[in-house]
């Protein structure tokens, strides 16, 4: 059993990550749950966050969220 994640298997740990910090978005900023998921698609957090080499995967939704924010939605 292979446990350990990389680029090939980095996809299937990325749709509840995106899930709790689109619905962190769509609460704070009063959007809809659509509207914050193509919004984090598009941002400079999710190019890092589906590139295995920066690690970021391991972050938990609230840290991805901020580093979200510092990128002034």
């Amino acid at each position: 059993m292979n446990l350990t994640i990389d680029q090939k298997n980095l996809h299937l740990i990325l749709p509840s990550k995106v899930s709790w910090v689109a619905g962190m978005l769509a609460e704070d900023r009063n959007m809809s749950t659509l509207e914050a998921v193509k919004a984090f698609y598009a941002s400079e957090t999710y190019k890092q966050l589906e590139r295995e080499e920066t690690k970021m995967w391991h972050l938990g939704p609230v840290a991805l969220y901020q580093s979200l924010l510092k990128e002034n939605l």
